[in-house]
Formats: C-alpha cells, sequence, structure tokens
C-alpha cells in the first residue's frame, strides 16, 4: 500500500533545528565578510587596517586608483584557476545548478573561498554588493552541513536554501523577501516541510542583525503621499520601460561574457581586464566603485540631481556589466538596485518637469524602479516587491511597488527567454523550472481515473486453460497483467502475460500456484501521486485498485492511465471557450 501524504513529519523539527542554527552561523559570516571588505577596502584605497566598512569613493589616489581593481582581478583570478573555477560570478546560478543536478552538494571550500574573492574584489572597487557572495556562502555552508549529517537529498537543498535565506536576511534585515527570495531562485516549490526551516534561518539572521547593527531598515526613506491613480499609472508605465531595461541589461552582460570567451587568452586573466574598466570608470566617476549602499539611499531619498542620476546609472551600468562579464567573483542585487533607482530617478524628475499633473513622486519612481529592474532581470517577482517594502518600510510605496514590478515581470516575461540568474546554467544544458503549480496528480483520486472493467482470473484455473486463452489473441486477452481472485472475489495477486507464457509448471497446475507475491496494491481513495510514486517504488506497470476495505478489488491502474489524467490539465490549459450565451445540454 502506498505511503499516504503528510505535509509534516517529525525529520523537520530536526531540519527546524539546525536551520535556526545556520541562520546564527551564517548572520555572524556576514558580519566577518562585511568587517573583511571593509579590510580589504581601507588597505587598497586609504593605507590603512580598519575593517570599518567604507566607500572607496572618497580615495585619493588619482590615476593609481586604475591599478586597485586589476590587482584584485589578478588575485581572484588566481583564486578561481587553483582554488575553484565555482568562485566565478555571483553565486546564485551556481547554486542553482548545483541544487538541480547534484542533489544541493556543494564543494566545501567554496565555504570559504567564495567570501574571501569576493572580500577581495569587491574590497579593491568592484562594483558589486556584499549580498551575493553571503547568499552563496549561506548556501554552502547548508549544503555542507547537509553532507556532513545523515539526510535525503530534498533535506539538503532545504539547509542549502536556509543558509542563503539567513545570508540575505543578514545582509538587509530582510527576512520575508529573503524566504521568497529562496523559493523563487533555490527551492523552486512552496512545501511546508521546506518553508517552515527557510523561515526560521531567515529570523535568526536577521535577529542576530539586530542585536549586532540595530533594527533600522537597510534605505531609510522619507515618508512620502499615497500616490493618487494618476500617479501610480504612471509607475506602471515605468515599470515597463524599466523591464524593458531589464531585458537590455541582462542581454549586454552575457553579451560581454561572450565577448570575453573570444579572447585568446586564458579566463583567469579576464577579472583583471575588467578591472581596467573599472578602474577607469571610477577614475571618473569614484561612486561605482565598491557595493554603493550608500548610493541606493541617496537615490531613493532624493538627493541626488538628474545629471548626478543619470550618470550613475550608465556608469554603474558599464562598470558592472564589464566585470560580471569578465568572471570576477561578486553579487548583482546592489548594482541592479543602483542602476534602477537611478533609473527610476530620472524618469521620475523627467515626469515632475514635462507632467507634473501626474504627481509623480521621482523619490518613489526610484524605489518602484529599483525593485522591478530586479523583477525583470530575475524574475524573483513577490521577493521584489517585499524587499523594496522591508529595506524603507515605507508602506505607500506598496500599490507603485506591485503594479511597476508586475510591469517588468510581464514585460521580461514575453521579452526574454531566460533570466540573468539562469541564462549561464541554461547555456550548459540545465533546465530551470520558470513555474510553481500545485502538482495535478495531487488533485485526483485512483478512483476517478482507473479502470473498472478488470479482466480477472480465477484462482483454481490451471495454467493450460490461460494459456489457451491468451492464444485467442482476442481483446481482453491482451492485457499485460491480470489480477488473480479467489472464489468470493478477493484479491490474491497479479500475474503478468509473461509469467504465464512462460510458466514451466505442468499445465493442469493452479494459476494460484504461480503467484509469488503479495498483490500491489493502491486504494480507490488514494491520489494519483501516490499511485505513481507506489509504481516506481515497487517498479511495476500497474497497480490493483482495492476499497477502503483494502481487501474486494475495483479496478486497475496503469501508466496510461496516469498520462490520461493530464488530459483535462491540458484541455484547461489550451483550449478556450465561451460558456455564457453559448447552449448547453440539458443536466441529466
Amino acid at each position: 500500500m502506498p505511503r499516504r501524504f503528510r505535509p509534516l513529519g517529525r525529520r523537520v523539527l530536526w531540519i527546524c533545528f539546525l536551520a535556526m542554527l545556520l541562520g546564527s552561523v551564517v548572520a555572524g559570516v556576514a558580519r566577518l565578510l562585511t568587517a573583511l571588505i571593509g579590510l580589504v577596502t581601507n588597505l587598497a584605497f586609504y593605507g590603512r587596517i580598519s575593517t570599518e566598512f567604507s566607500s572607496p569613493a572618497g580615495n585619493h589616489l588619482g590615476l593609481w586608483v586604475v591599478a586597485v581593481p586589476v590587482v584584485g582581478g589578478l588575485i581572484v583570478g588566481a583564486m578561481a584557476r587553483w582554488g575553484s573555477r565555482a568562485i566565478r560570478g555571483h553565486g546564485i546560478p551556481e547554486a542553482m545548478e548545483q541544487v538541480l543536478l547534484n542533489e544541493s552538494k556543494i564543494p566545501p571550500r567554496i565555504t570559504w573561498l567564495k567570501p574571501v574573492s569576493s572580500a577581495i574584489a569587491i574590497g579593491t572597487g568592484g562594483p558589486f554588493g556584499a549580498e551575493g557572495p553571503i547568499i552563496a556562502t549561506g548556501g554552502a555552508l547548508g549544503s555542507l552541513i547537509g553532507q556532513l549529517l545523515r539526510v535525503t537529498a530534498d533535506e539538503r537543498k532545504t539547509l542549502l536554501a536556509a543558509g542563503a535565506a539567513a545570508g540575505m536576511a543578514a545582509v538587509f534585515s530582510a527576512p520575508i523577501s529573503s524566504v521568497l527570495l529562496s523559493i523563487e531562485l533555490l527551492l523552486f516549490e512552496r512545501r511546508a516541510r521546506s518553508l517552515i526551516p527557510v523561515a526560521l534561518a531567515a529570523v535568526m539572521g536577521t535577529g542576530v542583525r539586530y542585536m549586532l547593527e540595530g533594527n533600522e531598515p537597510m534605505f531609510p526613506m522619507p515618508t512620502v503621499d499615497t500616490p493618487t491613480l494618476s500617479a501610480v499609472v504612471a509607475y506602471i508605465l515605468m515599470g515597463i520601460i524599466t523591464g524593458v531595461a531589464s531585458v537590455g541589461i541582462t542581454k549586454l552582460t552575457y553579451a560581454i561574457e561572450d565577448g570575453f570567451e573570444k579572447l585568446p587568452i586564458h579566463w583567469m586573466w579576464w577579472p583583471a581586464i575588467g578591472g581596467v574598466v573599472v578602474g577607469v570608470v571610477g577614475y571618473f566617476m569614484p561612486a561605482t566603485l565598491g557595493v554603493g549602499y550608500t548610493n541606493i539611499g541617496a537615490l531613493i531619498a532624493g538627493q541626488i540631481g538628474l545629471a548626478g542620476m543619470l550618470s550613475l546609472c550608465l556608469m554603474k551600468l558599464l562598470s558592472w556589466s564589464v566585470a560580471l562579464g569578465s568572471g570576477t567573483s561578486g553579487g548583482t542585487l546592489a548594482p541592479l538596485f543602483t542602476i534602477g533607482s537611478a533609473l527610476g530617478g530620472v524618469l521620475g524628475l523627467l515626469c515632475v518637469m514635462w507632467m507634473p499633473w501626474l504627481h509623480v513622486d521621482p523619490r518613489v519612481a526610484a524605489l518602484v524602479c529599483m525593485a522591478a529592474i530586479f523583477a525583470g532581470a530575475s524574475r524573483a517577482f513577490l521577493t521584489s516587491v517585499v524587499f523594496a517594502f522591508e529595506t524603507t518600510q515605507q508602506p505607500h510605496g506598496l500599490l507603485p511597488l506591485l503594479g511597476a514590478c508586475a510591469a517588468a515581470y510581464l514585460v521580461s516575461g514575453l521579452m526574454m527567454r531566460n533570466t540573468i540568474m539562469t541564462e549561464k546554467i541554461a547555456r550548459r544544458g540545465v533546465r530551470v523550472p520558470a513555474e510553481y503549480a500545485a502538482d495535478w496528480l495531487e488533485r485526483i483520486a485512483v478512483g476517478d481515473a482507473c479502470s473498472r472493467q478488470v479482466v480477472s482470473l480465477r484462482a483454481m484455473e490451471t495454467v493450460g486453460e490461460v494459456q489457451a486463452w491468451l492464444a485467442t489473441d482476442t481483446a481482453p486477452a491482451k492485457h499485460q497483467g491480470f489480477p488473480v481472485v479467489d472464489g468470493d472475489g478477493h484479491l490474491l495477486g497479479v500475474l503478468t502475460r509473461r509469467d504465464l507464457l512462460r510458466a514451466s509448471t505442468p499445465a493442469d497446475a493452479t494459476v494460484q500456484s504461480l503467484l509469488s507475491r503479495a498483490p500491489i496494491v493502491v486504494r480507490e481513495d488514494h491520489t494519483l501521486r501516490e499511485a505513481a510514486d507506489h509504481m516506481v517504488e515497487a517498479d511495476v506497470g500497474r497497480l490493483v485498485v482495492v476499497a477502503p476495505d483494502g481487501r474486494r478489488m475495483v479496478g486497475i491502474i496503469t501508466r496510461g492511465d496516469l498520462l490520461k489524467a493530464h488530459a483535462r490539465r491540458l484541455r484547461e490549459a489550451h483550449e478556450a471557450s465561451r460558456h455564457l450565451g453559448a447552449k448547453t445540454k440539458p443536466a441529466v
């Protein structure tokens, strides 16, 4: 009899405990990584020993600033070549690949190579955020725990996602969007047994951050008024524009990566070449260097003018896309948020100057485009909306955020097959789930899909009689499996056509004598998902369906019946029809 589906089992308590412990540790690691980035930044740009999180923008190196990212690129390239190539990039696609193909088994050395290489890349001026490496490091720690302990592949995936969520929560103080990010980009599901541990890990990561750094929002924003209807429509239009921009940015980034692939030199030198561009851009616009969290705060607070926002948007895009395309180690969230908020600020100010009757607030425009560009580039829709709210704690921004992110998501889905997170691994042949729909087989009972007209054999029939009947080649005799029942109709077992034709027993032996194992059955009140799992575990192609009492046979279900059950799903998805005003058959 197949196992009944249970949303939760006792083992989830153990996984929850591990996730909470992991969340606390990852929050501490996030603090250490931030300090390491600060140390490298202070050494590289100011020549001092300090772990204070400083911006490289205030340096006085002059033209020597160009050399700093190049040196960082050389170090990261060497670490990637002789340490692990997996540290290249922003980490989330690599984690997705391990979840989908390798049972969430991330090599243990990534737990220290990724944060150290990212700290060097960012600390030497790389235009990345600290959140990507911390998410990757948290996921690697979760995977490591899942490899050290005896857990299932699903539980290991949960621990990986829990570590990633705790990392993001510890950086941004955004526990809910961290959980949503794990669901939309790592778990590819929303089930209680994975959702609860991930949520608890995010809570612990945020709690440790509160204890160490306080509970102020990551990007404080002045209070704004409730948007008018005309303003909401304008924000949705901005979401459309930002969605187009997110598609362009994704294609640009991978086009640059393709360009690096054509260079006639080893890939370990590419980050240094990207560092030249980072340094040159940083010389002309120092604000593009480093993580740039202060830039995001200034943009959504309306503290930068039109020319400054336009320059920051374009220069950050150039610096970040080349650096990321070169294969160095860094994140995507903060750069995208910077580019998106700068673009939104520009659009907002243009609306104020040219269409004041729309009542657009440039600060809200910066906020919604900050979220919309991530929604379009990654299609992490709910993550984008909730993240912008959690990091600013601005309730009047929720409605514009929802509209703009939905618009950007729509445009991205229509214009681009893969996302900035999935394009890289899709090129390597990895199939990434794009939708999270309820399992159709869970919705249908076995009794509604099985065949009730069952051709069965009586236990006392002889083998010779049955073999002669099979030789008639009539329709009932063409089945591949036959239940065997006693005189009272109770099920005794199942024999296949092969069992009967290849039987070595005398012709006068009974059919019952060929039975070698108990029948593999499923009750009619089980779901088709439970029946399908039972077929796989028992390595059979058909199951006898019995009544809830477990003895009386009522039908048989085959693999073909499972496939036929999807006919209604396909019909509902693809067949358009109208019902109001149409003639209907009278009820019987």
